[in-house]
C-alpha cells in the first residue's frame, strides 16, 4: 500500500513539474536555434520544417504566422542595448542601418501581440518611407510625444515590443554575429 502511494505521489509531482515547465516554456515563447544580434533576437527556423516543437507549440498558442524561410526573417526586441525592457512613457531611439534585404519592416506591438494603438494611427514604418541620412543610415525616434523626422508613437503603453521583419534577405540559420548582420542599436533616453 505504501509503495502504490509512494509511486501516485512521484507521479503526480512528475507530472506537475512538467506541464509546468510545458506551460512556462510556451508562456515565456522559448524556442530553440535564436540568433542573438544586440537587442534583436529572431528564430530563423520557426518558419522552416526543421521547427522545433516547443516553437510550434507556441505558434499554435499564440496563432502567428512565422514567416517562411525563403521569404525573410523576423527580429524582435523586448529592450534596449543595455537590456532595460522598452516603456512606451519614454524615448528610445534607434539608429544605423539594416542587414540587406529587398524589404523591411519595423513595427510596434504591445505585450500581448497587438498593435499599438495611437492617435495618429501608425504603427510602424518600412524601408520605401523612412528618412534616410546621406550615407543610408537612418534614426527613429520612439516615444509618446511627437518629434520632427521619423518618429514611432507609442500611445504611453508600459511595455512593447518591437518587431524587424527582413523581407528577401541572406541573414538567417546560418548568422551567428553583429559583424555578419548590422542591426540598428536601440537606445533609451531618460523619461522626464
Amino acid at each position: 500500500m505504501r509503495l502504490l502511494f509512494g509511486s501516485l505521489f512521484a507521479f503526480a509531482v512528475a507530472a506537475l513539474v512538467g506541464l509546468g515547465m510545458t506551460w512556462l516554456t510556451l508562456a515565456t515563447g522559448t524556442a530553440f536555434g535564436a540568433v542573438s544580434i544586440g537587442a534583436w533576437t529572431a528564430w530563423p527556423k520557426t518558419g522552416t520544417p526543421g521547427i522545433d516543437p516547443y516553437a510550434r507549440a507556441v505558434i499554435a498558442r499564440t496563432g502567428q504566422l512565422p514567416i517562411g524561410i525563403g521569404d525573410g526573417v523576423a527580429f524582435y526586441a523586448h529592450s534596449d542595448d543595455k537590456g532595460r525592457r522598452l516603456d512606451g512613457r519614454c524615448d528610445v531611439d534607434i539608429q544605423g542601418v539594416t542587414p540587406t534585404a529587398r524589404f523591411w519592416t519595423l513595427t510596434l506591438y504591445d505585450p500581448d501581440g497587438r498593435l499599438v494603438a495611437n492617435s495618429v494611427n501608425r504603427q510602424g514604418f518600412t524601408s520605401q518611407e523612412i528618412l534616410r541620412d546621406m550615407d543610408g543610415s537612418f534614426a527613429i525616434r520612439v516615444g509618446p510625444r511627437a518629434r520632427f523626422g521619423n518618429w514611432l508613437p507609442t500611445g504611453g503603453v508600459e511595455h512593447y515590443t518591437l518587431v524587424l521583419r527582413l523581407y528577401d534577405t541572406p541573414v538567417g540559420v546560418a548568422t551567428r554575429s553583429g559583424r555578419e548582420a548590422p542591426m540598428p542599436s536601440i537606445t533609451a533616453q531618460d523619461c522626464r
